[in-house]
Formats: structure tokens, C-alpha cells, sequence
């Protein structure tokens, strides 16, 4: 398993974000009025990623992008200088897929907040920017939860399940 290269990461998330953020804002949009809808489909979609990536993550360590991009996210341990993936690709469990969510997601919900918000996003894009330092290709959200995003069969014979 080598680090998944910045291309099918960006992909991965793009298609996660469109299952998961579209719903939340279009609800958010509909329902309330522009000012709250805004500050709600920022939180809401924290939230909603927070939910999606832990489970998806903590279960079988991809998502439905992942799954298409043939990426996983796995444990990583140190080696030497650089981290490289656990063993045979451990998935993270839960309580890291948590962890990696939240760093992840948490500068979302903070967009609202005007102050915050330029702090926030500089944090995101400086975080997920480390996705191009080679070799190990780790975010700060992959850093924070000692997390690696490797390159991996988009689809395995165990993914699929037999339908009675």
C-alpha cells in the first residue's frame, strides 16, 4: 500500500461532500431564512460529515468516494522518519475515526463566526495543503489521528455482499 496520491483524495471528497453537504443545504435553504440558513448549513454539515466519515471510516475505513477512487484510509505507525500504514491496512476504528473527522469538519461549523472563520479557514487549507508534501501525503486531520489515506482496489471481493 503506497499514500494515495492528491487527485483521488480531492475526488473522493468532492463526491462524499455532494452525498453528504448537498442534502444539508438544500434542506437548510429551503426551510429557514438566508442569515439562519447559512449558520445552519455550516454547523449541519459539520455535523453531518462528523457522522458520515466516523462511521464509514470506523467501519470499513472508506467512503463511498473512497470506495469509487480506490482509496482507504488506514492506521499509520512511525518508521523510522515518516509514518507508513499499519500492517495489512488496520482500519481506524471509531473512536480515531472520530478524531479525524472532527479536525477535519470543526473548521466548517466555524465559518459562520466572522472572527473565526478566516482563522478557520487558513487552518483548512494549510491542513488538508499537507496532502502535497510528500512521501507520506498526511493532513492535519490524518496527522492529528496518526491516519493514512493509501491507494487501494476500488472495489474488493469482501465488498460485495450476496443478495438472498
Amino acid at each position: 500500500m503506497s499514500p494515495a496520491e492528491p487527485g483521488p483524495r480531492l475526488v473522493a471528497r468532492l463526491i462524499d461532500t455532494l452525498v453528504v453537504g448537498l442534502p444539508v443545504v438544500l434542506v437548510a435553504r429551503a426551510l429557514l431564512p438566508r442569515v439562519t440558513a447559512d449558520i445552519v448549513a455550516s454547523v449541519g454539515l459539520a455535523i453531518a460529515v462528523i457522522a458520515y466519515d466516523t462511521i464509514q471510516h470506523g467501519r470499513w475505513g472508506r467512503t463511498l468516494g473512497k470506495r469509487l477512487t480506490g482509496v482507504q484510509v488506514v492506521l499509520a505507525v512511525e518508521a523510522g522518519s515518516s509514518p507508513v500504514p499499519e500492517g495489512d491496512g488496520a482500519v481506524p476504528g471509531f473512536a480515531v475515526a472520530l478524531l479525524r473527522a472532527t479536525v477535519y469538519a470543526a473548521p466548517i461549523a466555524a465559518r459562520p463566526v466572522p472572527i473565526l472563520s478566516v482563522l478557520a479557514g487558513i487552518v483548512w487549507v494549510a491542513g488538508v495543503a499537507l496532502v502535497l508534501r510528500p512521501p507520506e501525503r498526511m493532513a492535519l486531520h490524518d496527522r492529528a489521528a496518526r491516519t493514512m489515506v493509501v491507494t487501494f482496489p476500488a472495489f474488493r471481493p469482501g465488498d460485495r455482499q450476496r443478495i438472498s
